[in-house]
């Protein structure tokens, strides 16, 4: 301690919390602008996600409709998990000021996906095109419905109000 200035630690103590307090506004400032844009390698996909991994934008170009549905998907999927990893990848830049120790950078890094789909593969090539089969047609008639029992009559009880009180079947 400073014999000179007895309350240098507190005055240490509210410098680095008015760092802290400052660290965490440009965060919070920082991660509602966060955001990642990709487009696929033929332009056929743009899709863009917010800091979450929400999906913001999507955009197809000229060629989406030459894809076909399966190819279609495959891309929008690749794409997207592209820009899910660089828009956490953002994020997790805007947490090393506050420690990259900390607990919360941590749990940023681990939410990070692993690269699922190799770069340079195509991801149409795991798409099967091929058309599913039809339902095969029954081979024989299904057998009629056995017939119904004819309802049996009985005598009918006039109506009466009391009645339903005592049996409300």
């Amino acid at each position: 301690m400073n014999p000179a200035n007895p309350y240098q630690w507190v005055e240490e103590y509210e410098a680095k919390l008015a760092d802290l307090k400052q660290k965490s506004e440009d965060l919070t400032e920082n991660f509602a602008a966060a955001s990642a844009t990709v487009t696929s390698k033929d332009g056929a996909v743009t899709v863009t996600v917010g800091p979450n991994g929400g999906l913001q934008n999507l955009q197809l170009g000229h060629r989406a409709v030459e894809l076909g549905g399966p190819r279609l998907t495959a891309l929008i999927l690749e794409t997207a998990r592209k820009a899910q990893k660089q828009a956490a990848t953002q994020v997790l830049e805007l947490f090393k000021p506050l420690g990259e120790g900390t607990e919360a950078y941590q749990m940023v890094s681990d939410s990070i996906p692993d690269d699922e789909v190799e770069e340079g593969t195509d991801p149409y090539d795991e798409v099967d095109d091929e058309p599913e089969p039809a339902p095969a047609a029954p081979a024989s008639k299904p057998a009629a419905a056995a017939p119904q029992p004819a309802p049996v009559r009985g005598r009918r009880r006039a109506d009466d109000d009391d009645d339903d009180d005592d049996n409300p079947w």
